[in-house]
């Protein structure tokens, strides 16, 4: 009875996800362990991981595109500069949420700061049209300045 009941689970995980998701949770509740579908549920599990590591990866790449755009795209700059400054709060927010639920992910984003840096670059360079050689392949800001709610690479003499 009890491999019946885990190949169904292992169905319904490919079958219905959401369904699986409400199965699971409520075989755990049950503390049913001999009926949980152990290799789907590992495999989720080890994806939240890759999951929370990718959003952040993601959020830092673009506060680096964002705090490029702002040194860098001079003739831009003027009519850009509010939302840029906003998109850059944003993304600055988004980090310190996912840096408040998973502290562990601090040295990820350490590790990580280059490598988003390279890719913000890129979108960065695609988007301006610039001369790649103005822009440096080795951040000109550290990953402290990056995330500082009170610095940006560049301030106007007033606020537009």
């Amino acid at each position: 009875m009890q491999l019946k009941l885990k190949n169904n689970s292992h169905a319904l995980y490919a079958k219905d996800y959401c369904l699986w998701l409400e199965a699971t949770a409520k075989t755990l509740k049950d503390q049913d362990f001999n009926n949980l579908d152990l290799e789907n549920l590992i495999e989720e599990i080890e994806s939240l991981g890759r999951s929370e590591k990718r959003a952040i990866s993601s959020y830092l790449m673009r506060l680096c595109e964002h705090l490029l755009k702002i040194e860098y795209w001079q003739s831009e700059r003027k009519p850009c500069f509010r939302s840029w400054k906003i998109e850059v709060q944003n993304f600055r927010l988004q980090i310190e949420a996912d840096l408040e639920a998973s502290p562990s992910l601090n040295s990820f984003l350490r590790d990580s700061f280059i490598k988003q840096y390279k890719n913000g670059r890129k979108l960065f360079l695609t988007a301006s049209d610039l001369n790649p050689k103005i822009v440096p392949e080795i951040p000109s800001f550290t990953l402290e300045q990056a995330l500082d709610e009170t610095w940006l690479p560049w301030q106007p003499s007033h606020y537009p």
